[in-house]
């Protein structure tokens, strides 16, 4: 045994409780549990997150690493050296990788959108540049990617069309041209849409709607990601699981794409988990600096159960679920939409520990 595989084994006796059941024993009888690594974690520079890793989950995404603007900075310069470790690191450690994300009006380089004059770029112009994009992409790693988020966030709560760049320049197409490009790059690949907010009526009927237009025309799509940026008094429950039960009577397996609970107070202002969003920071906004009190640590457990106890009725339906994060001091939700805060949204502490709610949702799996 080398060096490093014995350091790992060391750390996982003070990580996990021993004999303890893990996610993957449990979820991975129904679905794929996943993590989201960020290029710290999947260069493998953090040791121990690679414990948790190894021992919980069997799938992973990439936080930021596949986005285009990381990918493409400029057109026809592609940096595929963060993503080719990321998907290395997954084959090393037993997980299948997820394509995080093809096309997003957001984190995309700002060339894509203008030409040599600054100004938006034609429909045509636009067409060829994602076809191009998702073209390289795809095919640079075919066969060893499961699935792709081939467009996300394309509607606004209400169901109507987001009014990005890709809507104003191409059109509502836009989606069926990413996703017809993406099935020629890799036929076997699965193809998704993914979006946030959706326990929304509106946005609901939107994305029903999309996958009904998409199969009429001969396109694949496999699944629709329910982002699931939660909080403790959103999304609705009952409207949640009503969308769980709409996107699976389309005929498309449901996942929840990039789940965490967020119990710190939001902004006045604050709406759904658009990233553009961004407050000054406040101290009444950061009331858990020295870690939460008993009585919202057992609230905060409890609402967790609350989301497992659907996603355990519905395993049927559910095809993956996915942490946006592995431990609370990698979340993003420490500075969005507000910098400098301390937040605990997801199963294992700053120490890499398990938290008790984990025990407990495997209990509902068994």
């Amino acid at each position: 045994m080398n060096n490093r595989l014995f350091s790992l084994l060391v750390l996982s006796l003070f990580i996990s409780p021993v004999g303890a059941q893990t996610l993957k024993d449990a979820l991975g009888k129904y679905c794929l549990i996943g993590v989201a690594l960020n290029q710290w974690q999947s260069d493998g520079q953090d040791d121990q997150a690679t414990v948790v890793v190894r021992r919980h989950f069997n799938a992973a995404v990439a936080e930021n690493c596949m986005k285009s603007e990381v990918l493409q900075p400029a057109e026809g310069l592609f940096d595929f050296r963060l993503a080719d470790k990321f998907v290395d690191y997954c084959e090393q450690n037993g997980l299948t990788p997820t394509g995080h994300c093809l096309v997003w009006h957001s984190q995309a380089p700002k060339w894509l959108f203008i030409n040599d004059m600054g100004q938006p770029v034609s429909r045509e112009v636009l067409i060829q540049r994602l076809q191009n994009h998702i073209a390289t992409v795809v095919g640079r790693y075919r066969g060893r990617i499961l699935g792709w988020d081939v467009v996300n966030e394309a509607f606004e709560d209400d169901g109507s069309w987001r009014k990005s760049p890709l809507y104003n320049i191409i059109g509502e197409d836009f989606i069926e041209i990413a996703f017809r490009a993406a099935h020629e790059a890799d036929p076997d690949a699965e193809l998704y849409y993914n979006d946030f907010s959706m326990s929304k009526p509106g946005k609901r009927e939107a994305v029903c709607r999309l996958v009904r237009q998409l199969k009429q025309k001969g396109l694949r799509i496999d699944a629709v990601g329910m982002q699931s940026h939660n909080g403790m008094d959103y999304p609705d429950l009952s409207d949640y699981e009503k969308s769980i039960e709409a996107f699976a009577a389309e005929g498309v397996k449901v996942m929840m794409t990039e789940l965490d609970l967020n119990v710190l107070p939001n902004p006045r202002q604050f709406s759904g988990a658009s990233v553009e969003q961004k407050f000054e920071y406040q101290q009444r906004m950061n009331p858990y600096v020295d870690g939460l009190p008993d009585d919202v640590a057992r609230q905060w457990e409890e609402r967790y159960l609350e989301f497992f106890r659907i996603y355990a009725k519905h395993r049927q339906q559910i095809s993956r679920i996915t942490l946006w994060g592995v431990a609370d001091h990698n979340s993003w939700l420490n500075n969005w939409p507000m910098r400098g805060r301390t937040s605990y949204p997801l199963l294992f502490d700053r120490q890499y520990h398990e938290k008790p709610v984990i025990q407990k949702i495997i209990q509902l799996y068994k």
